[in-house]
């Protein structure tokens, strides 16, 4: 792409900001050299385009959010049109707008067109800076704020998410993460004032709706907890007494022993199949969702009923 270059015009890199609007004569300096260190998405837009004023403030806000690790340059086609013809001559299709194109090391990377959501453009600058390998800001502390979750270390887990959260307040992996190790801290009236600031818009994520779960399961097996003593004098008297079963499971789930709690609601299973409208299984599909679908106690459990069920 050397015949793009424009040597009186070309600026130094170091210290361009983040969004800046590009042209014909700037664009090696902007893009193409520039891309050589961060990664850089073009915007090629129009005055006239419609979608290109929705999709434009969303290049922004998530340029942004990623703090210095990806550079937006802004392009008028109607302003550059020597460079839309040469960039097409090169293979980069700008006959509709909006276009936004990715340089990684002085060439497209990838490329999408139309205004998408700004999940669909976070999805694209995590896969472009993945690629450079890099991520973004947010994404760095939620991978030490899980780290930490797993050596269980949940007060540092929930600084760390909530730093994220400060960086990007769209991650719902950091919303759900921060609520689950409020739980772990039991803290669970903080996790539900969490929860009722989770934005609308992330609010039947998956991962946000696994954490109410846990939530609720955390509530729940707290006040069974409680009358542990109690409902293991039940059992012990009658053997069969599903309802002070199904109670225990809940209560040992909330005291941390998982691989008690699903096998108390399995033994219900044995004795009674489909008992109270099969609530011992539905329980432990609440318990699955609480603990995560790749958690090694779900994943043993899981094979425990898939044992059972088919047997």
């Amino acid at each position: 792409m050397d015949h793009l270059t424009d040597s009186d015009a070309q600026r130094p890199i170091g210290a361009d900001a983040q969004i800046i609007e590009g042209s014909q004569a700037s664009f090696m300096a902007d893009v193409v050299e520039a891309s050589r260190k961060v990664p850089v998405l073009v915007d090629f837009w129009a005055t006239w385009c419609g979608p290109c004023k929705t999709l434009t403030p969303t290049l922004e806000k998530v340029v942004r959010a990623y703090g210095g690790r990806i550079r937006l340059v802004k392009i008028d086609i109607d302003e550059n049109r020597a460079l839309v013809q040469q960039l097409a001559s090169l293979g980069l299709p700008l006959q509709s707008v909006p276009t936004v194109a990715a340089f990684w090391q002085g060439q497209i990377a990838d490329l999408f067109q139309g205004a998408l959501p700004e999940s669909e453009v976070r999805r694209f600058v995590d896969a472009l800076l993945k690629l450079a390998g890099s991520s973004a800001p947010s994404a760095d502390l939620i991978a030490q704020a899980r780290a930490a979750m797993e050596q269980n270390r949940a007060e540092e887990a929930a600084s760390l998410f909530g730093a994220a959260l400060d960086e990007d307040e769209n991650r719902p992996e950091a919303w759900a993460g921060l609520v689950r190790a409020l739980i772990a801290l039991g803290a669970d009236d903080r996790a539900a004032a969490i929860l009722a600031e989770i934005p609308p818009a992330l609010a039947d994520h998956a991962e946000i709706a696994a954490a109410k779960t846990a939530l609720s399961v955390a509530q729940e097996g707290r006040a069974a907890a409680r009358q542990l003593a109690e409902l293991q004098q039940k059992l012990a008297s009658n053997e069969n007494d599903h309802a002070a079963r199904l109670a225990l499971a809940v209560a040992l789930n909330a005291t941390g022993n998982r691989t008690e709690a699903a096998e108390a609601l399995l033994d219900i299973m044995r004795r009674q199949r489909g008992w109270n409208d099969d609530a011992a299984r539905l329980q432990l599909l609440k318990f699955f969702d609480a603990w995560g679908v790749d958690d090694a106690d779900t994943m043993a459990a899981r094979r425990k009923l898939s044992a059972l069920l088919f047997s």
